[in-house]
């Protein structure tokens, strides 16, 4: 019962720090340059400006990608608890080893999902930081 209680601790341990390794976009992963003759001054305060409103735009899909690793780590070790328990007709020991296993898998199927998910945020900041840049007269990059 000591191992089966230390290895539901460490998957508890796992699955924060895995959900600490995703987060939201920092910045535009993208170049803007302000217009011809536009203040500098100007332009930091328009970049700072559209910098909060690309944040926000994108709040719930970093929350989301959040959300995911840490759901497919937990359903990971209750499927591999259950595999464990079947499989060696309910041993407190194998059920312990298999929430081990489903929780490593679970928690690299959840790192792929938020990865995807992080990937889509970072887009749609830049898509949206863009907008901003350029409805304040700045150039942005044009692409074919």
């Amino acid at each position: 019962m000591k191992r089966f209680t230390l290895l539901t601790t460490l998957s508890l341990v796992l699955v924060a720090s895995l959900t600490a390794c995703v987060s939201a976009p920092t910045g535009p992963t993208v170049a803007v340059m302000p217009r011809e003759g536009k203040p500098f001054d100007l332009f930091q305060q328009e970049d700072l400006f559209c910098r909060n409103f690309a944040a926000n735009s994108v709040r719930d899909t970093s929350s989301a990608a959040l959300k995911e690793g840490a759901t497919s780590a937990a359903v990971g070790a209750a499927l591999g608890a259950v595999a464990g328990a079947v499989i060696q007709g309910g041993n407190h020991a194998n059920v312990g080893t298999g929430a081990g296993v489903g929780l490593l898998g679970g928690a690299a199927m959840g790192a792929m999902n938020s990865s995807g998910k992080q990937n889509q945020a970072q887009a749609q900041y830049n898509i949206a930081y863009q907008q901003c840049m350029y409805s304040k007269g700045n150039q942005v990059p044009s692409y074919r």
